[in-house]
């Protein structure tokens, strides 16, 4: 399997930890329209540390997979988890590019084969080199938070809704099954 790197600019100012602290996966996708927006949106210092927003891993529509923080820096890519977790971004358009409009909430862009199957590699892979790894789950499910729509703030939509229904969680847990990492998402406490 083969992962470029290519380490955000502020990588070095993200806080250390030890390998041994990591037992989740967080899936999400990017909900932008291709890797180079992903980057863009990466790069953008957020915070005082001079940090930003970014999953360690991002896996393209082709399969390639990308590594822009390794893995025993803490990215910032889901509240209150990032300590204990590794991101792991599928370029998708997911409900781009009105994340917050309440009639737009149902994302249209099926995952390829090819970026699955190398999101199944990259798992087995990485529980290969962690084996504290147990659990996995999508950002939808450990962000529930709500904010008001972009087009009606009376009403109220989900902040995160990632990767979406049209992940295929029955295929992915079926293939990595053999690797002991337990059930997805609404099991992860």
């Amino acid at each position: 399997m083969q992962i470029t790197t290519n380490p955000l600019p502020y990588e070095s100012s993200l806080d250390d930890r030890s390998l041994s602290d990591i037992a989740l996966l967080v899936i999400h996708c990017t909900e932008l329209p291709d890797l180079a927006m992903a980057r863009e949106y990466g790069e953008k210092v957020l915070y005082p540390s001079g940090t930003g927003n970014s999953g360690h891993y991002y896996i393209d529509r082709d399969g390639s997979i990308h590594c822009w923080v390794k893995r025993e820096k803490i990215a910032h890519h889901v509240k209150g988890h990032n300590a204990s977790s590794i991101g792991i971004e599928l370029i998708n358009l997911g409900r781009y590019p009105d994340w917050h409009h309440s009639q737009h909430q149902q994302p249209t862009e099926p995952y390829p084969d090819k970026q699955i199957d190398a999101l199944i590699a990259l798992i087995k892979h990485l529980h290969s080199h962690i084996p504290s790894l147990q659990h996995i789950t999508g950002h939808e499910d450990i962000d529930q938070s709500t904010l008001p729509a972009a087009n009606d703030p009376q009403q109220k939509v989900r902040r995160k809704t990632d990767p979406g229904p049209l992940f295929p969680w029955d295929f992915v847990m079926k293939n990595i099954q053999l690797i002991n990492i337990g059930s997805h998402a609404k099991y992860y406490q």
